[in-house]
């Protein structure tokens, strides 16, 4: 399936905007604070194992904060960064230019493939595409994601059990249940749906 290249075009322009506006920070790639995004990555990073070397793929790896947390906690690993936004790939090849286990990429291109991968936050701003795009999109990146990871990945959405009041046109709420059954059915028996932490959102891992 040919990618929508209006769609992503439209998501690149918008956070190369925040990064521009924001700078190498939370806000940069559209979280409200440092705190809710290290709680993010320890949802995902359930996914990846204790001990041993592993190469993952950050999808959507914006300046490239989760590459801090992974060196913060261990060095026996090599971070693939993927952004479509060209402007935040430069401000993470400037942040982790001396880092000697880092590549960063506009893609993931035939027989890129990695131990796991991991995204954050790319699937909750939609902009003004329509439900049945975005699902669209949402499933032919886990697609690629599970064609790219040999051992695993693991992704988070917002959730559709939100607060009616504080739920916004532009940001996507995707239903728990629906990715669950799609994951168990197209992707491993082994799939786990975090739904238990103090955010708007919901993590999923997948085990293959």
């Amino acid at each position: 399936m040919a990618p929508n290249t209006k769609l992503l075009d439209e998501v690149s322009a918008y956070y190369s905007r925040k990064i521009t506006e924001h700078g190498d920070t939370p806000r940069g790639v559209d979280w409200n604070s440092e705190a809710g995004q290290v709680h993010r990555f320890e949802q995902l990073c359930r996914i990846l194992p204790n001990e041993g070397a592993y190469l993952i793929h950050d999808i959507g790896c914006g300046y490239g904060a989760l590459y801090d947390f992974l060196a913060a906690r261990r060095d026996d690993f090599f971070y693939r960064g993927i952004d479509v936004s060209q402007a935040m790939l430069d401000a993470a090849a400037g942040r982790l230019a001396h880092a000697p286990n880092v590549e960063l990429l506009a893609d993931v291109s035939d027989g890129c493939i990695a131990d796991y991968s991991v995204a954050s936050g790319i699937f909750n701003v939609r902009l003004d595409q329509s439900d049945a795009d975005w699902r669209e999109y949402i499933v032919r990146t886990l697609e690629q994601m599970a064609a790219t990871s040999r051992k695993g990945f693991a992704f988070n959405c917002l959730t559709s059990y939100s607060d009616a009041d504080h739920m916004r046109p532009d940001l996507y709420y995707a239903d728990p249940c629906w990715l669950f059954d799609l994951c168990k059915r197209r992707f491993s028996r082994n799939v786990a749906l975090l739904h238990d932490y103090d955010l708007y959102e919901f993590t999923m891992l997948v085990r293959t």
